[in-house]
This record gives structure tokens, C-alpha cells and sequence, in this order.
């Protein structure tokens, strides 16, 4: 009898031993403003990073969708640390402030943001937040971006910069590339929205006034291409887009990153996070290395727009 019940408690720790093996070992909560292309990329490239460092299994990875709203970012990043998770991966700059606002003990790893110190107010920033946020950023060569633009339109006399002035970062983008082009002697104008609401308003306007439009990584934008695009295409008018996925659904050129290759180098910062092997107050910001000039094919033909041969198709 003794026997048996030493083989019966010995095949219960295997068993228990066993599930415990099969559970996840850590809990990551992903904020994600809204779905569009860029971002989702982002959320992809960090999850395939994360398990493939840390192995199938041992993180589990908690996936929310803001839809767009700065309030249901908050509530998700407040939710994320009531359950106590082990790290919040924000995917847009609404998402790192939520999360910045939430908790000073969470590790904070931003993605698809595109200045940290314009983002998380921080006055004469050096490239490391400190404290528990860290991350990478999508800003892109401005001063390229505005020569892009005029290379490709070197007749234009006025460029409209349509923005959602909601969005710290898009405020910066287009702050610089107007500077820029005005210091080429183009007159550059701003046309902010509020929120998805006004995007086909505020377009109108610019499409009216300009001869060209820029876009920068604005996530209002990216998930309302199609209203910029069915507004800016009939008048003839080009959009120059800060990033790969506003090109594709409205754009004629952009000069992107790979969204989803920024979330692998923050999945792999997470990694390293939660193995002990790196301290995020010190790590500082990652930024992209690779930019590629891309052209939407279909809309170029359309305007009757030509690109240099170096110009890579979206696919």
C-alpha cells in the first residue's frame, strides 16, 4: 500500500511538475491604438521576436486594441497594471503616454513613436528616457522626405501638410518638414484635424490650396487612407506619406522603414528585459537603420508621376 501511494504522489508532481512547465512563465500586455498596416506590422514583428527569444510558450502576450482612442488606451494600460504584468509593449505615441501615466514599475517598451522626448515631455532629450520606458522610433529622414518631395515636384509653389493634431509626434514631423521646404523658398501650409471625423474636410481644404500634400506618420491618417486618397486622386493632386502603408493607400512616394522590423528589435529588447540581461533605465532609444524610397505604382500612373529607377515598388 505504501508503495502505490509513493507511485500515485510521484505520478501527481510529474503531472504537476508538468503543466507548470506548459503555463507561461510571463504576461506582456500590447497597447496598440488602432489597426492599420504599419502598426499591426510593428505588434507582429514584436511577438514573432519575443517567442522566438524567449521560446513558444513562455510569455503570454496580451493583444489591445484601442480602436484609435487616447481614453481606451488609458483604460487598457490602468487594466494592464492592476493584473500586474511583467512588461507593456505601446505601439504609438497615445499608447507609450498611456502607459507612462499608469506606472513608474512596469517596464515600458514604445514602438511606431516617433520622438520620445516630444512624446513624454522631457526638455533637452539625449536619447535615453530612463526610469521604466524605453523603445524604438519610427522617425524618418525628414530633410530626405522634404527633398523626396521636391525632387519629384520641383514645379510645386505650395505644399499642404494634413495632420492629426492630436498626435504629439505628427506635430513634430510636419513642424520640421515645413521649416525645411520653406527654407526652400516653398510655401508650406498646416491643416491640422481633431479626429477621424474631420480628415475629409480638412483634405478638401488642403487638396484646394496645394499642389502637393505631405503626410507624415500619422495614425489618423493611415486608417483613413482611403478618404484622403478618393479626395487628393480625382483633383490630381500627389501625397508624399511619411510611411510605407499611408504610401500604399494614398501616396505616390515615401521614403519608409519596415514597421515590422522595428517590432523585432523591440521584441528583442523585451527579451533581454525580462531574462535580467538589461536594465531598462539605461537602454536607450533604438532607431531604424535601412530606409528604402518606395512609389505606389497604380496611383503614379494615374497623376502621370515618374520615379528615379532607384524607386522600389510597393507590393
Amino acid at each position: 500500500m505504501k508503495k502505490l501511494v509513493s507511485v500515485m504522489l510521484a505520478a501527481v508532481l510529474l503531472l504537476t511538475c508538468t503543466a507548470a512547465l506548459g503555463e507561461a512563465q510571463y504576461t506582456v500586455g500590447v497597447i496598440q491604438l488602432v489597426k492599420h498596416e504599419a502598426l499591426d506590422a510593428a505588434t507582429q514583428g514584436f511577438i514573432d521576436a519575443l517567442n522566438a527569444e524567449m521560446g513558444e510558450g513562455v510569455v503570454k502576450i496580451d493583444v489591445q486594441d484601442a480602436a484609435g482612442d487616447s481614453n481606451t488606451c488609458a483604460t487598457m494600460a490602468n487594466a494592464f497594471v492592476s493584473s500586474e504584468v511583467d512588461l507593456i509593449m505601446a505601439n504609438a505615441t497615445p499608447s507609450l503616454q498611456a502607459a507612462a501615466a499608469a506606472t513608474a514599475d512596469i517596464p515600458i517598451l514604445g514602438t511606431s513613436v516617433t520622438e520620445y522626448g516630444v512624446a513624454l515631455d522631457i526638455d533637452g532629450f539625449t536619447g535615453t528616457v530612463g526610469g521604466n520606458v524605453s523603445g524604438t522610433s519610427d522617425l524618418a529622414p525628414l530633410d530626405q522626405q522634404a527633398d523626396m518631395l521636391l525632387t519629384l515636384f520641383p514645379d510645386a509653389k505650395n505644399v499642404g501638410l494634413i495632420y492629426c493634431a492630436a498626435e504629439a509626434n505628427s506635430q513634430y514631423q510636419v513642424d520640421t518638414v515645413k521649416a525645411l521646404l520653406e527654407s526652400k523658398g516653398v510655401t508650406a501650409t498646416l491643416y491640422p484635424f481633431s479626429d477621424s471625423n474631420d480628415v475629409a474636410a480638412v483634405t478638401q481644404i488642403a487638396c484646394d490650396a496645394s499642389d502637393v500634400i505631405y503626410v507624415p506618420t500619422d495614425n489618423t491618417v493611415a486608417a483613413n487612407t482611403g478618404i484622403v486618397d478618393n479626395i487628393c486622386q480625382p483633383a490630381g493632386v500627389p501625397v508624399i506619406a511619411g510611411e510605407a502603408g499611408i504610401c500604399r493607400g494614398c501616396g505616390v512616394a515615401t521614403l519608409s522603414i519596415s514597421y515590422y522590423d522595428l517590432g523585432v528589435t523591440t521584441g528583442k529588447m523585451a527579451a533581454k528585459i525580462l531574462k535580467g540581461e538589461a536594465d531598462i533605465s539605461t537602454m536607450p532609444i533604438a532607431y531604424a537603420e535601412n530606409f528604402t524610397p518606395q512609389y505606389n505604382a497604380d496611383i503614379c500612373a494615374a497623376l502621370g508621376v515618374s520615379v528615379p529607377e532607384n524607386y522600389v515598388a510597393l507590393q
